[in-house]
């Protein structure tokens, strides 16, 4: 081991750090791009959700005007209905009533 290595020895040893070293840049670039290119995906999923999440509450509110519109109309032909039958019931009776003479 006491043995100095030759200059072209040294040159050699040198060319081949140069290249490991600029392959190892090239990784790290990647590597950095790569991380960039997740930040970026994480920021849209995360609008993405906030997104969904307001159109969630936009359309449960829509859904409980529709069911209070629903309501209202069978509602009203429930009156409507009602009405109806009392009024027939009442022309029924008044018939009954009229043909036993009271």
């Amino acid at each position: 081991m006491d043995t100095p290595i030759t200059r072209a020895e040294h040159e050699e040893f040198r060319r081949r750090i140069e290249e490991e070293n600029r392959r190892q840049d090239k990784r790290i670039d990647l590597l950095e791009e790569s991380n960039k290119q997740l930040t970026t995906l994480t920021a849209s999923v995360e609008k993405l959700a906030v997104n969904m999440e307001n159109m969630l509450k936009v359309q449960n509110q829509q859904g409980n005007r529709l069911e209070e519109l629903e309501g209202r109309d069978g509602e009203m032909w429930r009156k409507v209905t009602g009405y109806i039958v009392t009024a027939v019931i009442s022309i029924v009776t008044g018939f009954v009533f009229a043909q036993i003479g009271m």
